[in-house]
Formats: C-alpha cells, sequence, structure tokens
C-alpha cells in the first residue's frame, strides 16, 4: 500500500487578493475572486457563479482615485501559513510579502510621509507619477521614468524629491494553480496553498532595484537631489534590515529608506509609516548584493553534479 506525502508544515500563498485579507473571505468570496483571477489569465473557470462571471474588472482600494486593478490575478500580497493536519491553513507566520507596487499607493502615506522626510512645510503639495527621466538616443522616447515625484513651489522656486517602489517577485509555480483550487474548494477554512513558491529576494534586489539605483542616484546626486525607496519589511530585512545606528540626517547619504508596515485594522491591513533612514549609494548597493560568491570547491563540488554528457542532437 502506497503511504500518502506528509503535508507541509508551512507554505507561501495568497495574502491579500484584490485589496482583502485572504484568510477574512468565506467559501463562495474565494470562489468568485478564483474564477474573476483565472479569467485575468484569459482562462476559463470550471464552475464560476454567474455573479463571478460579470466580474470582469475589480477596482484597486489603494491607487490614487478610482482605478481598476492591473495586476493579473489580482495577488497584491503573499503570505506564509502552516497547515493543520487536514491541510486547511492555521496559522500565519510572518510578516505579509508586496507582490504589486500599487499596494504601497494607499491613502498616499508614503507620499505625505516623504515631504515631512525632506521638510515640504508648504500647505500645496503636490505631486507626479511616471515622470520621465531618461531618453532613448535612437527614438528620442522615455526610456526610464522615476516612479514618483513630490514638489513643493514657493515663490518660483520648485523643490522635489524622487520616490521609487519596489515590491517582490516570487519563485515557484505560479497562482493560476492556486486559483484552480480555490475555485472549487466547499471547504469553510482556506486550503493550504497547493504549490511550492517563495520571495525572491534576489530577483527583487540585486537583479531589479540596484540597476535602478546605479542609473538614476548620480544624476540625482549631480542635481542636488535624493532619491527615496520604498519597500515592505520581508524585504528590508532580506538585505540586512535596519542600520545599528541609522541615520535621519538627510546630509548622510544619497538614498532614503523607507520601511512601511502593514497592520490589522476592520478586517483589511493597513499601510502606517514604519522606519526609514538614509544611506550613501554605496551603502545601499552593497546591502542590495547581499550575497557572496562560493568557494571554488563547493563551486566545483555542484558542477561535478550537474555534468552531463555532450552528444549531437
Amino acid at each position: 500500500m502506497k503511504s500518502k506525502s506528509p503535508l507541509p508544515s508551512s507554505r507561501f500563498g495568497i495574502g491579500e487578493w484584490y485589496g482583502n485579507r485572504f484568510t477574512k473571505m468565506d467559501t463562495a468570496c474565494r470562489s468568485e475572486l478564483a474564477a474573476t483571477a483565472l479569467k485575468s489569465f484569459g482562462l476559463t473557470a470550471a464552475s464560476a457563479t454567474p455573479e463571478a462571471a460579470n466580474q470582469d474588472e475589480i477596482l484597486c482600494p489603494f491607487r490614487y482615485g478610482e482605478k481598476l486593478c492591473t495586476k493579473r490575478g489580482g495577488v497584491c500580497s503573499i503570505q506564509r501559513y502552516d497547515s493543520t493536519e487536514s491541510g486547511r491553513i492555521r496559522d500565519l507566520v510572518g510578516d505579509s510579502v508586496v507582490t504589486c507596487p500599487h499596494r504601497f499607493e494607499e491613502n498616499n502615506t508614503l507620499l505625505f510621509w516623504l515631504a515631512e522626510i525632506v521638510r515640504f512645510r508648504g500647505e500645496k503639495i503636490q505631486f507626479a507619477r511616471e515622470v520621465p527621466f531618461m531618453t532613448s538616443e535612437i527614438t528620442n522616447r522615455p526610456a526610464g521614468k522615476l516612479d514618483w515625484v513630490i514638489a513643493e513651489q514657493t515663490r518660483g522656486e520648485l523643490k522635489w524629491c524622487a520616490l521609487e517602489i519596489q515590491s517582490v517577485y516570487f519563485s515557484g509555480k505560479g497562482m493560476d494553480s492556486e486559483f484552480r483550487t480555490l475555485e472549487a474548494d466547499s471547504q469553510i477554512d482556506p486550503p493550504i496553498p497547493s504549490s511550492i513558491r517563495r520571495p525572491d529576494w534576489r530577483s527583487s534586489s540585486a537583479k531589479r532595484l540596484m540597476p535602478q539605483l546605479q542609473v538614476k542616484v548620480p544624476t540625482l546626486r549631480r542635481w542636488g537631489s535624493k532619491l527615496a525607496v520604498a519597500v515592505d519589511g520581508p524585504f528590508f530585512n532580506a538585505i540586512g534590515g535596519k542600520s545599528d545606528r541609522p541615520s535621519h540626517d538627510l546630509n548622510d547619504g544619497d538614498v532614503i529608506w523607507m520601511i512601511p508596515r502593514f497592520v490589522r485594522y476592520r478586517g483589511r491591513l493597513k499601510l502606517v509609516r514604519g522606519d526609514w533612514e538614509v544611506l550613501t549609494l554605496e551603502q545601499s548597493s552593497k546591502k542590495l548584493l547581499s550575497a557572496k560568491t562560493v568557494s571554488r570547491r563547493d563551486f566545483e563540488d555542484s558542477l561535478r553534479s550537474k555534468l552531463t554528457a555532450l552528444s549531437r542532437i
């Protein structure tokens, strides 16, 4: 008799879905959102309700103004969960990890927070988003943008500060398999995630964010301006966390790191101010690399285990 595979002790799954906490949804809601999410991937739900079939577009509760969710599948964040013996979700493990950059836009909290950090004291603080920063030498069209810029204009003088937002990619099986499971599930308690996935800190930091800083910060430094960067707590902890003596002196560096928190509020997660500190570009790059080369011996041991005879196809 074949023994059953042991249930996973914990896995990452949906944390927030179309702005709602996953563990606060009932069975019908999970099924309806699964049908909507599958449709966003161009997939057909097996047993979608008529209500779900008509729910083609959902407003994002975090974006400025009434704008639609643009994240395929609608997953705002992922969360690690503990499993019960029956394969249902038991407890949350750690904090949620933001996977959609629009999640950081809630109530413009980051923009007001940044305005205070850089000491914009006027009553009419302005903002702009996706401001062209680089142009292609071939087409002369925008080739790079700043995510957000806050500004203060007084007596003809323009002061401004740019803000980059970085969410986290995840590795492992795509969420469409999760949607299939949830669309067919009929139990009250949500199931433990069906597939293995985890935050991909390396792709999000060294491969994505660090090149952005290396391109933008030197120019902003010449212009006498700073670049603020917003990431969530798990991201910042994955690249080393807070400095032993975090500086709040804007003259101490080039990059203002902003790490908001997410607190439970009325059945949802609410973005609030957290920690911040100022680092140089060099210090920031070192944090984002957050990895070291393996020894030659370890490398060659790993190489030997992967080598395959080369043959013509």
